[in-house]
């Protein structure tokens, strides 16, 4: 038999924003197919969460750049926001993950810690020949989630548009 596989994670994004932008685009998670979509395919709320959104409960089908998608759920456990929650995960992975935002300057730096484990057959069995591209997978998802959050920062929303200048 094969053993569960675990992985350790962290990420750190450094995009050019405002802390309290950053923090809603990353606590909507049903948006996140819209601006992140290369990695999140689609992303359903399966129980409200109270006035903090704890309990909150997410079906969330995502991908990276290896052949094999991820069924899984995240759960909002905890909330300071705009500067730290975290998220419990189950199904293809279990486990927690915790984002913590500070705003230094222009830049917002989000360190996401992701401490997950995957009884999933694939992982087991090709977890201790390949789990640094497993890894590496991962690393690959977040950069995209990165690239696509500096995006959506700077692109107006309709219900926001740019000033018009007058000449």
């Amino acid at each position: 038999m094969f053993p569960a596989v675990s992985f350790d994670i962290p990420t750190v994004w450094r995009v050019k924003g405002q802390l309290p932008d950053v923090a809603r685009l990353l606590t909507t998670p049903k948006d996140f197919p819209l601006w992140w979509g290369d990695v999140y395919l689609s992303v359903t709320e399966l129980t409200a969460g109270d006035a903090k959104g704890i309990g909150q409960t997410m079906a969330i089908h995502s991908r990276g750049w290896l052949p094999y998608h991820l069924h899984w759920q995240a759960t909002l456990t905890e909330a300071d926001l705009p500067h730290r929650w975290s998220l419990s995960a189950t199904g293809d992975l279990t486990g927690q993950g915790i984002w913590t935002l500070r705003q230094s300057g222009p830049i917002v730096e989000a360190r996401f810690d992701w401490q997950v484990t995957s009884d999933r057959l694939l992982f087991r069995v090709l977890g201790p020949l390949l789990k640094g591209v497993m890894v590496s997978n991962h690393q690959w998802a977040m950069a995209k989630g990165e690239a696509a959050l500096q995006r959506a920062l700077h692109v107006p929303s309709p219900a926001n548009p740019p000033p018009v200048r007058q000449s």
